[in-house]
């Protein structure tokens, strides 16, 4: 995915970066390269590839929510920072937390925010279930089966709040999670079920709400 590619394929899902955004972004994927040869981020190098699986990726969680009404998020297991980097650098109102239980790469990410000048934004180093601020949204990217998600993360939602897991295949797991939701008072609200644009693999954006 090249740069105009990247730009269309965003505005199809109504995201449009200005151009000190997209400067950000090629920013950061300089940042990403840089410091994935001291810490084991992403196998995902490339650049066209990382605009597509990892920036256009992360930007699809407007698909399930519209950020420009959300206040807070909070990045769970964020690792390289997927999604939440990229969705502070489109959505720059957000106050984010990204949180990982790896120290390592909370000071990779806390270097990154500073980088890149980013504000309202910080990473540290805890455990999801040991963490109790509350949020509009949580997003979780390829970290755990959906069971494990809403026993690591359902507590880190305000009343009307979201999570946001974005997953592959998820066809085994919505079964096996059906107890635990049940247990923690939550329920899935939606599906969303699309193909990243040029290699067509299938992505799930399975939404999470506190029941009401």
């Amino acid at each position: 995915m090249d740069r105009e590619q990247f730009i269309n394929e965003l505005a199809k899902i109504n995201v449009f970066l200005n151009e000190n955004q997209l400067s950000q972004l090629e920013e950061y994927y300089e940042l990403l390269l840089e410091w994935n040869k001291k810490i084991n981020l992403t196998r995902i190098t490339e650049k066209k590839e990382v605009y597509l699986k990892h920036f256009y990726d992360s930007l699809s969680v407007v698909k399930a929510v519209d950020l420009e009404k959300q206040e807070t998020l909070c990045d769970v297991g964020s690792g390289a920072g997927f999604p939440g980097i990229v969705l502070k650098i489109a959505y720059p109102h957000l106050k984010i937390k990204l949180i990982d239980s790896k120290n390592k790469r909370v000071i990779y990410l806390n270097e990154i925010i500073k980088e890149l000048g980013l504000k309202d934004i910080e990473a540290i180093h805890v455990r999801s279930e040991e963490y109790n601020e509350k949020f509009d949204v949580v997003t979780v990217r390829a970290v755990a089966s959906l069971d494990k998600l809403i026993i690591l993360c359902s507590h880190l939602l305000k009343k009307e709040g979201k999570l946001i897991a974005m997953k592959a295949n998820i066809d085994n797991e919505l079964e096996a999670s059906k107890k635990i939701l049940k247990k923690y008072n939550c329920n899935i609200s939606n599906i969303i079920n699309f193909h990243l644009p040029l290699e067509n693999s299938l992505r799930n954006l399975v939404i999470i709400e506190n029941a009401k």
